[in-house]
Parts: structure tokens; sequence; C-alpha cells
């Protein structure tokens, strides 16, 4: 029969190596959170240039030979120039994302410039993988967005010059010029490629069309309202 002392060691080397393995587990549970907490792939090295012309599909792009990568592969142009913005919505996006910038790929953050016509919106939409952080340049803008299901609460702000203003991941959002002239803004997004959705596109003008009775209970309208909005995208 065992001695209680040699239970209590017992007992006592068990309570140890538990522990042990519970010291273990929690940075090993705090490196897997880190990774699947990040949007974009991490780099491993200096940079990991895109390369447009590989075939491979990987999480993100594959990078470039680093002896092939030069200076132009961090390099874009032409953000000071105003865009067109005679589009049916008043505005006009440039993006700088990691097409335009290959040397973006694996550093989580683009940009873009939105031009806006007096009045003109950037209409309802959502980055998919990113947060945006917008500055205003020129002009007066409204800017909202709405938070998710079931409270659907909407924070709007109006913007002037100077002004700065955060739209959260994933949530639908939008700016419409409130002046008589134009107006410009900057765009940060925490993504090398922060996708959009257009609402308005993506409901009306999906490929192909969501039936329009779907739509027309969504909506809580006749379907030929939905057909002819349908109609135009």
């Amino acid at each position: 029969m065992a001695s209680p002392v040699s239970s209590f060691h017992r007992l006592d080397l068990k309570t140890n190596m538990a522990s042990a393995q519970l010291l273990l587990l929690v940075p090993l549970l705090l490196l897997t959170s880190c990774v699947v907490m990040a949007s974009d792939p991490s780099p491993l090295q200096d940079f990991c240039v895109a390369d447009a012309n590989s075939t491979v599909k990987v999480n993100g792009v594959v990078c470039k030979d680093p002896k092939l990568v030069a200076a132009d592969d961090f390099f874009f142009s032409g953000l000071n120039k105003a865009a067109n913005t005679s589009t049916p919505v008043g505005s006009r996006v440039t993006a700088v994302n990691v097409v335009q910038i290959p040397g973006l790929n694996t550093l989580g953050i683009s940009l873009a410039r939105v031009d806006y016509a007096p009045w003109g919106i950037n209409p309802p939409h959502t980055h998919p993988r990113a947060t945006e952080i917008l500055t205003v340049l020129e002009g007066t803008l409204l800017v909202g967005f709405v938070t998710s299901n079931t409270e659907n609460r909407l924070f709007t702000k109006v913007l002037y010059k100077g002004d700065v203003f955060v739209f959260p991941v994933g949530l639908i959002h939008f700016q419409q010029n409130i002046g008589y002239g134009p107006a410009v803004a900057l765009a940060a997004l925490s993504s090398q490629n922060p996708g959009v959705i257009t609402i308005a596109n993506a409901v009306f003008g999906s490929n192909p069309d969501i039936p329009a009775n779907i739509l027309a209970k969504a909506f809580q309208v006749e379907e030929a309202t939905i057909t002819k909005i349908q109609s135009k995208f």
C-alpha cells in the first residue's frame, strides 16, 4: 500500500506537469489568435513585391524574385490630378492598391483618392477586408456608416477641409459632397486589397439578376419596381 507521502508526491508531480503544459499552451493560443485576426498576409522578409505574371494562386500575390525588384515597384504617380466626376453618381475613385503598387503586397495598407462633383455621392458600399480612414482635402462632405443587424444604427457627420473620419471594417458607409464646388478626399485602408461592394450594384446589378420576386419581398415593393431598377444596372 502506497504511503500518504508517496501519494502526495505523485499528486504534486501531476500538478506541476499540468502547469507546465498550460504554460506551453497559452503562447500557442496567443500566436494562433494573432494569425486568425490578421486580415492580410504578414511579411516575413523586407518586402514581397507582387508578381502579376505568376499563375500560382495564394492568399495575396506571389512574390517577385527580389533580384528583379526595382524602385518603380513601390511607386505611383498622378494622385494630384482631379478625376472626371461625370458619372451617374457624381464621383470617381482613384484606387492605389497592390494592383497599382506591387510593393504593397503583404503590407496590409492601400489608399484611394475620391473626387466629388457638387452634390455628388460615393454611394453606400462596404470594404469586406479593410477599415477606412478618410481625410477631406477640399470641400464639405456628409459622411456616415450603418451598424450591423439588428440595430442598424446610422452615424453621420459633416466634415470640412482637414477633418478625418473612420469607417469600421465591413460596415456600409457613404459620402456626399454637400457644397456647390468640387470636393476631394483621401482614403487610407487597412488592406493591400480592401475590396469594395457597392450595395446598389450588388443587389440590382448582379450577374445573373437576383429574381425580382425575392427583391420585391425584401424591399416590400412591386416586382415591376424592382425590374425597373434592375434595368438601370
